[in-house]
């Protein structure tokens, strides 16, 4: 099993001029750190109008600042949303082909829908729709990055003429495909398609390995990839701290974790919100004072064993894989015995502290992950192995649909257009003289002032 760090970029209010700068800056060197230690994964969502839960509206660019101060871990976009109305393909094609030279080939490409009011009445996205919305622009982006040239579409949501997309991704013939799943319906859509599942729920390694079971079972026989790989891998995400000290490492993060599960059901299923009014972190607060909850009770209470719920009742609410080393090195085994392909780290949520962060990553690093490396390097040879010949049948069962290169096309520059439907010969001498001028370099006056304007 591997590991990989996640990235929300969560900012309780309040906050100032400098605040969303300074996370940012916190959050490039956790990376470094995370990278230096071995972490395999990084992980940064797209989301928008979600203030508070989640300031990343351009995870390209963040990723592409991790890039260059990492060298050994993936870059995840998890994910992009590739419904047109988000995104349009072609220019998600760019930005993760792009991202994928300047990282030398290290990213991974998750997509997905969203399914908050916020984002989707900001996009005029109906939701009845984003599911085919999301899957139209996924393979469409997909058919940019392979296609030389991209001989067009006419879709639902989106439609574009023949264009060559460039650049083209450094993995070919795309980088690994995975997208978020919240239920196990989603589970056995990213098997169907082919992706890698990046399992966005806090699930108990005893049901994870019921999802990963169900995922396998699924690509051995109703797999039809979307793309032209297919990345078999389950992911699943769990808040994290770790200290020497239990109590210390529960301070230190599951006000953090128990934000991060809030926020998000504010914005996804219970939550009334005014832009630029609304304070989540003081409703958090407030409801969670009414159940008679307190950051000293949550001690007193702890649970004695970690794990995505909380076997006392709801007096800690959600704590993960919040404790010491040792606690976490039992409770990570419980996923890698599930079967499951990665876990990834929520570390930077509610007011959690960037020194804290530091130093969790620095304990697990050093104390926790090398015996999961050394067991991963053979499990991965021997996954592998395993799954050849399944991937192999369910590449046969893809059919290309691609439509063809329409006959004769040809994209003309707008002048050139105009010239052809005025059927002018001086101005096509014009354009003929024009072009050899430019290829020795002679400055024509005519054309400098056209281009001025």
């Amino acid at each position: 099993m591997k590991f990989g760090i996640f990235y929300e970029h969560q900012l309780p209010r309040p906050w100032d001029d400098r605040s969303e700068q300074q996370l940012i800056n916190d959050a490039l060197e956790q990376v470094e750190l995370a990278d230096r230690l071995g972490i395999q994964y990084l992980w940064e969502v797209e989301h928008h109008f979600l203030e508070e839960y989640s300031h990343s509206s351009a995870p390209e660019v963040f990723l592409a600042a991790a890039s260059q101060r990492t060298g050994q871990m993936r870059i995840g976009h998890g994910i992009i949303q590739t419904a047109p109305a988000y995104n349009h393909p072609a220019r998600t094609a760019e930005r993760v082909a792009m991202l994928d030279l300047v990282s030398n080939g290290r990213v991974e490409f998750g997509s997905g829908e969203s399914g908050s009011e916020a984002e989707l009445g900001g996009f005029l996205l109906d939701p009845a729709m984003k599911r085919e919305a999301w899957l139209e622009g996924l393979e469409v982006a997909l058919r940019c990055m392979v296609e030389s040239p991209f001989t067009g579409v006419e879709g639902k949501y989106v439609t574009m003429p023949p264009r060559n997309v460039v650049p083209k991704p450094v993995q070919k013939p795309h980088p690994p495909l995975w997208v978020a799943c919240s239920r196990r319906d989603t589970i056995l859509l990213a098997a169907e398609k082919g992706i890698g599942a990046l399992t966005f729920a806090f699930i108990e390694p005893e049901d994870a390995k019921a999802w990963v079971d169900d995922y396998e079972a699924t690509v051995r026989t109703k797999c039809v990839p979307v793309g032209w790989t297919i990345n078999p891998q389950v992911a699943c995400v769990t808040p994290m701290m770790c200290a020497h000290d239990e109590d210390e490492a529960i301070r230190r993060g599951l006000e953090g974790a128990n934000f991060f599960g809030y926020s998000l059901a504010h914005f996804y299923v219970f939550g009334e919100h005014v832009p630029a009014r609304t304070n989540v972190w003081e409703e958090f607060k407030d409801r969670r004072g009414k159940m008679g909850y307190s950051p000293e009770a949550a001690l007193a209470t702890r649970q004695q064993t970690l794990g995505a719920t909380i076997a006392s009742g709801d007096e800690t609410g959600l704590r993960g894989a919040v404790g010491t080393p040792e606690q976490l090195r039992e409770f990570l085994r419980r996923y890698e015995e599930a079967g499951v392909d990665q876990l990834i780290f929520v570390m930077q949520a509610g007011n959690n502290r960037h020194e804290h962060i530091m130093e969790s990553i620095e304990l697990f690093g050093s104390e926790v992950l090398p015996e999961f490396v050394e067991r991963d390097e053979v499990a991965s040879v021997a996954k592998a192995e395993r799954w050849a010949p399944i991937i192999s049948e369910a590449l046969a069962r893809k059919q290309d649909r691609s439509p063809a290169m329409p006959e004769g096309y040809v994209m003309k520059a707008l002048p050139k257009q105009m010239v052809d439907a005025a059927k002018s010969a001086q101005a096509q001498k014009w354009l003929d003289e024009l072009a050899d001028k430019q290829a020795a370099g002679v400055v024509d006056e005519e054309f400098r002032r056209l281009v001025e304007g």
